[in-house]
Formats: structure tokens, C-alpha cells, sequence
């Protein structure tokens, strides 16, 4: 029988960096919608939605490469792969999180929640499959950022009761795809070598060395859309423009350490954890910034 440390382990809860960047986004939709400052319990719900839809991912991804992950080092000891979790209990686990993101839609007010059912159901197919893109499409990556999008458009719709954002809402969901794509590229890179062993496809074994180039330019247009975006909502001021710069030069310095041909494996992951903190430090300005 599964331990429960080893179901948090599955639905990677034990890791709060994979579930922060996946709730960033849904933040910056929030506090750049024309409905700002949300309320809080329409925070909570988008909060807690995020995190069963994360969580579904997660399991998803780790039964479609449950015979792919014990041959790749940093994934053979993942629950399924290593026989902690058995394919019975995953399944279980992953109706059970998908049950809750539907509690969580439904429980919306009714002016929103035909949308955001909507919504919800078209994510559904995007998610469940992107973990299979490795093994079709030279950049799976870009899959798992059409996922990400839906954390800007389900918030927006439920802040506002439609999707008719306009530009504001255009930008962040650009900016929403690009940073997407450029930290999981990175997140990618410690892979190569047992991805190529493996014959799995990644955007960091097809751009090959360009990847850190396209990776700044990744951050570089996130940044680029979020100031937009805020500047078209009417937000700034010299607290949101100082963190807005001070996350800007950080992702692109970031970006740039991926050039050192010495770097060591355990660069990535601080990068993906590094993208958590200068991220947060976006959605912080927009907050500030809304209320001033």
C-alpha cells in the first residue's frame, strides 16, 4: 500500500517551487483584470483549483512515463517509477484531483461558472497529453506552455465573467506562454543526455545550443508584455517599475549563466527555483501597484 509520503511525492507536493509557478501566472491575471484587487475568497479557489489541476498533471506525466523514468537519473525514484505507487492507486489519485477541480469550478458564482466550465474541460486534453508530446514533437515544451495559458484565462474569466480582455489580457497570456516555455526548456536541460539515450524529444536537445539565446529572449518578451499590460491597465509607479527591473535583469542574468559550458547539473533546478522568486516578485509589484 502507498505511504502517504509517497502520494505527496506523486502529486509533487513535497516541492512547492512546481506548484508556485503554476499559481504566478493565475496571479498576474488576477491583479491585471479590470475587476482588481480580486476578493479574497475568489483568490482562494483559484488557489486551490491550480493546485488539483497541478496535481493532475502530475500524475498524468508519471503514468505515461512510468517505464521511461527509471531509466533517467533524475526521475528513478519517482513513486510509480520505482514501485511505491502502484498504476491502481495513481489512477485513483488522479480521478480524485480532477473531481476536485470540478468542485472547485462549481463552486464559483453562477454569473462565471459556465465559462470557466468551459475553460476547465478544454484544459483538460492539453494536460492529460502533454506528457506523451516527448515522444511525437521536437518541442513538448511549447505543449505544457498552452497548458500554462489556461492559468491566465481561467482567473480572468472567473474575476470578470468573460474573456473580452483585450489586449491586457493578450499580453499576459503571451507573457504567460513565453516564460513557460523558456523555464521548462531550462528545467529540460539537465535531461539531454538520458532524453537522447532514451530517444525522447525536448526543446533543449532541438535548439541544441541556441537554447540559452531562446531562453533570454523568452524572459525578455515575459518581461516586455507584462510592463504592457500594466501600463495599458493604468498600473505602475517607482515601486512596481523597481521590482518589475530588478526581476527583468534577473531572469535575463539567469538566462545568461546557462552559456557556461562548466555548469553543473544542479543548475537547473536552482534556475527553476530562481524563476519562482523573480516571478513572485512581478505578481508583488502588480499587487502594490493595484492598490496604490
Amino acid at each position: 500500500m502507498a505511504t502517504a509520503q509517497a502520494l505527496l511525492e506523486l502529486v509533487r507536493w513535497h516541492r512547492p517551487s512546481g506548484r508556485l509557478i503554476l499559481l504566478i501566472p493565475a496571479g498576474w491575471a488576477l491583479w491585471l483584470n479590470p475587476q482588481a484587487p480580486p476578493p479574497a475568497p475568489l483568490v482562494g479557489w483559484i488557489v486551490l483549483g491550480g493546485l488539483a489541476v497541478s496535481a493532475a498533471g502530475c500524475i498524468a506525466n508519471d503514468l505515461w512515463d512510468r517505464r521511461i523514468d527509471p531509466l533517467v537519473e533524475r526521475t528513478r525514484n519517482r513513486p510509480l517509477a520505482s514501485g511505491r505507487v502502484g498504476v491502481p492507486t495513481a489512477f485513483a489519485l488522479l480521478l480524485l484531483c480532477l473531481l476536485a477541480a470540478l468542485l472547485v469550478v462549481l463552486a464559483l458564482p453562477q454569473a462565471v461558472r459556465g465559462l470557466c466550465l468551459a475553460l476547465a474541460l478544454a484544459t483538460l486534453p492539453p494536460v492529460l497529453l502533454y506528457p506523451s508530446a516527448k515522444r511525437w514533437f521536437p518541442y513538448p515544451q511549447l505543449v505544457l506552455a498552452l497548458c500554462w495559458g489556461f492559468a491566465v484565462l481561467i482567473p480572468w474569466a472567473a474575476a470578470s465573467g468573460s474573456l473580452a480582455g483585450g489586449l491586457p489580457l493578450l499580453l499576459v497570456w503571451l507573457a504567460t506562454l513565453a516564460w513557460t516555455f523558456g523555464f521548462d526548456t531550462v528545467y529540460a536541460m539537465s535531461d539531454r543526455e538520458d532524453d537522447r539515450r532514451v530517444g525522447v524529444r525536448s526543446s533543449a536537445l532541438s535548439l541544441g545550443k541556441a537554447a540559452p539565446t531562446v531562453v533570454a529572449g523568452c524572459y525578455a518578451l515575459t518581461a516586455a508584455a507584462l510592463a504592457g499590460a500594466a501600463l495599458l491597465r493604468g498600473l505602475g509607479g517607482p515601486v512596481f517599475w523597481l521590482a518589475w527591473a530588478i526581476a527583468s535583469a534577473g531572469m535575463l542574468r539567469e538566462a545568461w549563466q546557462l552559456r557556461r559550458v562548466d555548469l553543473p547539473h544542479s543548475a537547473y533546478g536552482l534556475h527553476f527555483s530562481r524563476q519562482v522568486q523573480l516571478g513572485a516578485l512581478l505578481l508583488l509589484a502588480l499587487i502594490v501597484a493595484s492598490r496604490g
